[in-house]
């Protein structure tokens, strides 16, 4: 091929670009960077914690903390609980599920309130994103993405746990890793909803306003029945409480038409927040 050639097939690249409408030359240059912008969001915080790993394992702690100091020190002196079927059972076995919802959220909301609140105010790292083809719900759906695997990992980090004390009781235990999973995909998306709306660290104070009632009033160390009909009726539509029902009835393998509702409420907290935390960031930084 000819010099002149060559020259003129380089130049028709840029040239075509140009040409093109602005949809056409967006996923032009999506296909130049290769993949979605979710995945490549995602990418590059898993880069970044590859020389942070420690601060990324240590969430998983506090829940392991507490299952061995309330569910096996505490439990001796409680004995057995009324399971969810009726039947006593020993007090860890009621107090493990609730704790393996605890540390997905927990997992989660790391992520999707502290250091989502700190790449969009500090660190400027969403303008740098946003001038790129990547579009806000790509932006919204890899961090919450990301802070779902955070959440992942934890889940299964505390499901090794109860596996090695015998506290997997069921055969349908092995469905508690894909409903933690949900259980951590719906409060990443209320987490990064919620900082999509702070104006400083301040702000932060009402996260913890918001997550110790969730965590202390969502029957993870205590039966539901023992509080006030009033306060039932409340505590029954938080997300927590679902998340811990429903690892609480398949690790004991009390599975029942009602597990699909509490499922399909979970995702639908997720699918809403993750639609609304892509608006807000389309709000924040585009308009």
């Amino acid at each position: 091929m000819s010099s002149t050639s060559m020259s003129s097939a380089s130049a028709a690249g840029p040239l075509t670009l140009r040409m093109l409408p602005p949809v056409g030359r967006l996923t032009q240059l999506r296909r130049s960077v290769g993949g979605s912008g979710s995945t490549r969001l995602i990418e590059r915080h898993a880069r970044v914690y590859k020389h942070a790993w420690m601060v990324f394992v240590s969430g998983i702690f506090e829940p392991l903390f507490y299952l061995l100091s309330v569910g096996l020190g505490l439990g001796v002196l409680v004995g057995r609980v009324p399971g969810p079927s009726g039947a006593l059972i020993p007090y860890r076995e009621f107090v493990a599920p609730g704790l393996l919802a605890v540390s997905s959220m927990n997992g989660a909301m790391y992520d999707s309130t502290f250091n989502i609140f700190f790449r969009l105010k500090y660190a400027k790292l969403y303008d740098s994103v946003l001038a790129t083809p990547i579009r806000p719900a790509e932006l919204a759906l890899g961090e919450i993405g990301w802070a779902l695997l955070r959440g992942t990992a934890y889940a299964v980090a505390f499901t090794l746990v109860m596996l090695g004390m015998g506290l997997l009781a069921s055969p349908w235990a092995v469905l508690t890793v894909p409903a933690a999973v949900l259980i951590g995909f719906s409060f990443a998306a209320i987490g990064m909803t919620g900082t999509s709306y702070m104006k400083s660290w301040q702000d932060f104070d009402y996260v913890i306003l918001a997550s110790m009632p969730l965590f202390l009033f969502s029957a993870t160390f205590y039966p539901l029945s023992v509080y006030p009909r009033a306060v039932q009726d409340i505590i029954s539509w938080t997300p927590l409480y679902q998340g811990v029902v429903l690892l609480r009835d398949l690790t004991l393998g009390v599975v029942g038409p009602g597990l699909l509702w509490r499922a399909l409420y979970l995702a639908l907290v997720g699918v809403a927040g993750l639609y609304w935390s892509g608006r807000r960031i389309d709000k924040l930084l585009l308009v």
